[in-house]
């Protein structure tokens, strides 16, 4: 339960600006400032100063926290800097695990190998006759043993799927890397997943670790029918440390017929009625990624996986400008499908051309079924034509960014750089653009793609730097956010996305006042020598509507109010 308690100290939101002192009682924001004192003393409340600075909570608009959670079950390959290393950690793991019939993993690093090329052969070594399935970084690949391509069917003989591709030797025999999803159901279909309680306890594990960066919401961005269970059961457990949003995929080999199913699960989410779980919105894949050539480019790529340009392949008719998971006539007719049963479209949006098809399928949902607020969404948004940037306000939709990804790193120079060639590669990521448009802007982290930290991603945002500070003076630096403006995004952002009264301390904003989902950091971002110093900030305390949920009741030494 939640106490009635006085924080004072120097306190911020979007809406308020600064505070001195704000009252939590029953959960919500009742009274700040000397009406705060006032009601303080007449009610009795436990006081709690604040030495540094009190905001919101955070949101995330765009992760995967089950998969997050789920890394810890696997062979730890996250931080192998190595083919070897990878190789080693999946031998250990197997030899710890000899009943295991299944061993899954994730997040090998796939810049290890030219062109993300990895061999079958070398788990075999790690392995001998085992299925091994890794997922990459970007989840848009996996990496397989010979044991699974045999298990799965998968030969010389078998065709590229719809959506997805078989890399494949001189021979013509798979080589071990499966890209994109088309291709990685040929594995799921057969090996399956984890179970249910394996699923329960990552998603546990996710939302603690959430806690702990002072984020109280989370947007999962992919849930199918394979993990709905976990999260049901999750929720009926009171194992949600954290709230929870799922958006539901849509898949264009399925539709329309799938919208019935998608449906279902909504019904299944708000019969549980569950307090920390939603699932009112839709995911939609509108293309790929940059890095292996499938995110949708209005203009071809400088060049391909294999390094040629895109004349080389003029004869053979090879698609060198990228991949639309749905043909753009087709997303707009999902779109408006789900749009007219008030769920949110959520479109997984990299290249330009996907953008716009994105924005065009928004604006046919608006002109079939009317002006509502509806609150779409294009995440990722890491190309955005010149031409379409002022969409996004005169459509409302929300441009969820990551904003990890806007900086100079050994992803973007090795893997994003060829493939975008200038003038684009400055193109990306153009933030302060959008902002100075009037773009409602949430932020979110694809965790586990990249780290779920918001003040990472803010010192990145703010400073368009590396953790070594390269380069001087930021990368394309008229797109660098005011600190505040990102403070912005990761809560009052984050929560109109989520359709919560969160991310306001303002008592007036909503009937009751809105709810106290708080963060106390060790500094306040604003008063820093430089924003690239803001991820040297630590949460000291996270509120889940005025309860304690970091550090928990159990494990907190400091007093803080419970």
């Amino acid at each position: 339960m939640s106490q009635t308690t006085l924080f004072t100290g120097r306190i911020w939101s979007a809406c308020t600006g600064d505070l001195d002192a704000l009252l939590v009682d029953d959960g919500r924001v009742v009274a700040t400032g000397d009406r705060a004192r006032e009601r303080a003393s007449e009610i009795g409340a436990v006081e709690h100063e604040v030495p540094t600075l009190l905001l919101p909570a955070f949101g995330d608009g765009h992760a995967h926290p089950l998969f997050g959670g789920l890394e810890s079950e696997g062979p730890a390959i996250r931080e192998c800097t190595s083919v070897e290393e990878i190789v080693a950690e999946v031998a250990r793991y197997a030899a710890a695990h000899p009943d295991l019939d299944v061993i899954r993993g994730a997040s090998y690093d796939a810049s290890l190998v030219d062109g993300g090329l990895f061999d079958a052969r070398w788990l075999d070594e790690a392995a001998p006759g085992r299925p091994v399935v890794l997922r990459a970084w970007d989840y848009h690949t996996v990496w397989v043993s010979t044991a699974t391509l045999e298990r799965c069917g998968i030969t010389a003989q078998t065709p590229d799927p719809p959506l997805g591709e078989i890399a494949r030797r001189p021979d013509g025999l798979p080589l071990g890397t499966l890209r994109e999803w088309g291709a990685v159901d040929l594995v799921t279909d057969v090996l399956g997943e984890w179970d249910v309680e394996t699923m329960v306890r990552s998603v546990e594990r996710a939302g603690r670790a959430y806690a702990a960066l002072g984020v109280t919401w989370v947007q999962d961005a992919w849930v199918t029918p394979a993990e709905l269970p976990a999260w049901l059961r999750a929720a009926r457990e009171d194992r949600l440390p954290v709230r929870f949003d799922l958006a539901l995929h849509a898949d264009p080999r399925r539709w329309p017929d799938q919208l019935e199913e998608i449906l279902a699960m909504r019904e299944q989410v708000r019969a549980l009625g569950h307090p920390h779980l939603r699932a009112e919105s839709v995911k939609f894949f509108a293309d790929g990624v940059v890095e292996n050539a499938t995110a949708a480019l209005l203009e071809p790529y400088a060049t391909l996986l294999d390094g040629s340009r895109p004349e080389e392949h003029a004869a053979c008719g090879c698609p060198v400008d990228g991949m639309m998971v749905w043909p753009p006539e087709q997303l707009a007719e999902a779109v408006t499908a789900v749009d007219a049963h008030g769920l949110q479209p959520h479109i997984h949006a990299i290249g330009d051309r996907a953008v716009r098809a994105a924005l065009d399928a928004v604006g046919a949902a608006e002109a079939a079924n009317g002006p509502r607020d509806r609150r779409a969404v294009v995440a990722h948004v890491q190309l955005v034509d010149p031409a379409d940037r002022a969409r996004f306000a005169e459509l409302g939709v929300i441009a969820n960014a990551e904003p990890l990804w806007a900086q100079l790193d050994d992803l973007m120079t090795v893997l994003t750089v060829p493939r975008l060639g200038q003038p684009r590669v400055d193109e990306q990521y153009c933030l302060a653009d959008l902002h100075a448009l009037g773009a409602p802007l949430s932020f979110g982290s694809d965790w586990p793609v990249s780290s779920a930290d918001p003040l990472e991603g803010m010192a990145v945002a703010c400073s368009r730097q590396t953790q070594d500070r390269v380069p001087e003076g930021g990368w394309v630096p008229e797109q660098r956010l005011p600190v505040e403006a990102a403070l912005i995004a990761y809560t009052l952002g984050s929560a109109h996305q989520a359709r919560r009264d969160a991310g306001c301390l303002d008592p007036g904003c909503v009937d009751g006042g809105p709810v106290a989902d708080l963060v106390e950091l060790t500094a306040d971002p604003r008063d820093l020598p430089s924003p690239r110093d803001i991820d040297g900030i630590r949460v000291r305390r996270t509120w889940l509507a005025g309860r304690a949920v970091h550090p928990s009741p159990a494990t907190d030494e400091a007093g803080a109010p419970r």
